[in-house]
């Protein structure tokens, strides 16, 4: 087994990285995969690889891989999506004979790039499914949910580990445009400069500032979460805010900030189209090993009406109770 697993690794070095897929490809090619493997039809595994793929690892040494593998492991008796680690979409893979992390990276013609195995380790990280910490929201005045709620149809973010339950939430008028004119520029969206505050006490663990916020509708890929703020509370929930303005952070890492205190100013900086809050609750501090933790807050005007212990969701027009 060890001999396969460094002949797969080995062979991963030599793939260059290719931008994420959908989560719907990275679905169809795993499950291509597993299909093609148990019937032992290695060729259209070979197949599904893209060009660089199939120079690193030529057909015949994808069958001798694939052959080693199925002698040693057996059949794939059960596949779980866990994650996306880079370019890769990781499962935990049962076989026969053992269980695997088998991760798998898919170009942007649905052709596999990348494909190793290691065994299979349960994370040690917490598990946490909601916050304990009583919130509160974090601004002033009315906000529309942009994206927020349990399914993709309301929320995009479902499809990230980290991200599934985030929100993010504009300014709107009474005619439901997040602009005042023409669009064209930040300080013309109502969010844009707005006070962030912090939603609960905590300790601030992560700052990043200093990114120049986009001209509305053009992203930046290289850092996707702009300007960054992360809180830690003292029940170790990580509560992470991005897109902050530039130069406009308040606070600094290893800083102690009290419920309501001001963090920064809303922006639009990083993979962002305008001024904008993204907020979400993580249970660890890195966003690429963190999984999302449903946020709800204690007290908040929901539409008009007062919601306790309550996690909106698409549409909706929020702010704190009493504000």
């Amino acid at each position: 087994m060890k001999k396969i697993l460094a002949f797969l690794l080995f062979t991963t070095l030599l793939i260059p990285a290719f931008a994420q897929t959908e989560n719907a490809v990275n679905k169809t090619v795993s499950e291509g995969f597993e299909s093609n493997y148990n019937a032992d039809n290695f060729e259209a595994i070979f197949a599904s690889f893209s060009t660089e793929m199939q120079n690193a690892l030529p057909l015949e040494k994808t069958k001798e891989f694939l052959t080693g593998l199925k002698s040693q492991a057996g059949k794939i008796t059960g596949r779980e999506f866990l994650k996306y680690e880079q370019t890769y979409a990781a499962y935990k893979t049962t076989f026969e004979k053992a269980v695997f992390q088998v991760n798998i990276s898919v170009d942007a013609n649905s052709k596999i790039n990348g494909l190793f195995l290691k065994p299979f380790a349960e994370s040690t990280a917490p598990k946490v499914e909601r916050n304990t910490s009583k919130l509160v929201l974090p601004f002033k005045d009315e906000w529309t949910v942009i994206w927020g709620g349990d399914t993709k149809e309301l929320n995009y973010h479902v499809q990230s580990a980290a991200q599934k339950n985030a929100f993010d939430l504009v300014i709107t008028d009474s005619k439901g445009k997040s602009f005042k004119t023409d669009g064209k520029t930040n300080e013309d969206y109502y969010a844009f400069g707005k006070e962030l505050t912090a939603p609960a006490d905590g300790e601030i663990v992560l700052v990043v500032d200093g990114i120049k916020d986009n001209k509305p509708g053009v992203l930046n890929p290289v850092y996707v979460p702009g300007n960054t703020v992360i809180i830690r509370t003292s029940n170790n929930e990580y509560l992470f805010f991005a897109h902050f303005k530039q130069h406009s952070i308040k606070v600094k890492q290893g800083q102690k900030v009290k419920q309501g205190q001001l963090l920064g100013l809303c922006g639009n900086s990083g993979n962002s189209t305008e001024a904008h809050i993204h907020f979400h609750i993580q249970n660890v501090e890195d966003m690429n090993a963190a999984t999302g933790v449903k946020a709800y807050f204690d007290k908040v005007m929901v539409n008009g009406e007062l919601k306790t212990d309550y996690s909106p969701v698409q549409k909706e027009k929020i702010r704190n109770a009493g504000k």
